[in-house]
This record gives structure tokens, sequence and C-alpha cells, in this order.
């Protein structure tokens, strides 16, 4: 019988690994050889998060998918592709924010020759939320964006919501953040009608922060 593994253990273990440091490259060399949970053996390699140390805007995750964990870069599948489009339509320029995942590898369980995606649990999430402490500190973001329930649960608590507090800013343990839809389920709409309504509540919902960094800018 398996050995069970609590959450709080978890996130003790995952402490280890995380340097003392805020320089984003050293952390992401640091990930590479994080052990904190079994999804290591299952990833091809640690997907860290991507993206320039100042950025106002920080968007998180869930995991990183076939692609991106093949490429070792956040949001490059097509996700990535929807979230790009999405951001050049709200005025924000890919290169000056950061992207990351609440969890940095790649769960996925095989479906004849296709590696389908599978939800992290609490345990893995735990586990990997060192990693994006750390990120939050050294990119020290104006917002940070949690994209679809696991992101947003993560942090902001499990009683969280997306579907009632979507696009809304939120002041929480002394940071801004808004949480939308994960540019994922874009993709799993139905037919291209819904699939385009779905895409431009997800653009409007960036608009939000971009009015929201405007207006803080003002009263500065």
């Amino acid at each position: 019988m398996p050995k069970k593994v609590s959450v709080a253990k978890a996130k003790q273990a995952s402490m280890a690994p995380v340097p003392p440091t805020r320089d984003l490259k050293t952390l992401a060399q640091a990930a590479k050889g994080c052990r904190a949970c079994p999804l290591w053996k299952r990833g091809t390699q640690t997907v860290f998060g991507e993206g320039r140390r100042g950025a106002r805007i920080l968007f998180v995750g869930e995991q990183p998918g076939d692609k991106e964990d093949l490429e070792g870069r956040p949001f490059v599948g097509p996700a990535g592709a929807v979230l790009d489009r999405a951001l050049d339509e709200a005025g924000i320029r890919r290169e000056e924010v950061y992207v990351t995942n609440a969890v940095k590898h790649f769960k996925w369980e095989p479906r004849g020759k296709r590696r389908i995606h599978k939800k992290p649990n609490a345990m893995e999430i735990a586990a990997c939320r060192p990693w994006l402490d750390a990120e939050i500190e050294a990119v020290r973001p104006d917002v940070i964006v949690c994209l679809g329930a696991t992101a947003a649960q993560a942090l902001l608590g499990k009683q969280f919501r997306v579907t009632k507090s979507r696009g809304e800013i939120i002041e929480a343990e002394g940071k801004t953040m808004l949480a939308t839809v994960h540019p994922s389920s874009i993709l799993r709409a139905p037919d291209d009608e819904t699939r385009r309504m779905e895409r431009q509540k997800f653009v409007e919902d960036l608009r939000v922060i971009v009015q929201h960094l405007r207006t803080k800018k003002r009263a500065a």
C-alpha cells in the first residue's frame, strides 16, 4: 500500500531546494533539481517561469502542457497562443509580463500515443508553492493574474470560485490579484461562436488589469 504524503510534509520537503536568493536565473537553475513530489519522474523537465524581474503583471497558470514540457518554457503551446492573442488585444505586451505555473512539471496520463493533461492534486501544488512564492518575491508585480481554478485556489484559498469573482480586482495578503479562466478552457468551447464569446470575455478581464494599472499610475 503506497505511503501517503500530507500537504504539510510536502510543503516542508519542498523548502530545502529553494535557495534564499531572488535572482530568477538562479531560482530557475535550482528548480531543475527539485524532487519534492513525484511529478519530476513524470515530466520531461522542470518548466520554470519566464519573464523579467519588475514585470508589472505576473500570470499564474496550473501546470505546463505537453509542448511546454518538451520545450521547457511556459505558455508556448495552444493555450499560450490564446493568451498571446488576448494580451495583444488588451494592449499588453507579452515581453513585459512574467508567466509561470502553480506546478512546474507536466502531470499526464497516456491515451494511445498522446499524453493527456491530468489535474495536479493538493500535495503536488503545495510542494511547488515555495517556488511560486519565490518567483512572486523576485518579480514583485503590481498585479498577479490567476488563470483558472487551480491557480486561483492556490493563491486565494480553496473556497475561491472563479465563476463568482472573475475579472475583479482582489486585495489579499498584501497583494493585488485578479482571477479569470485558463486560456485552455477557451479552446475546449463546443463551437466557434462560444469560443469567440469566451475569448472576448477573457480579453475584457485583461483590460480590467490595464485600467487598474493606469489608475494606479495616475494616483502615484
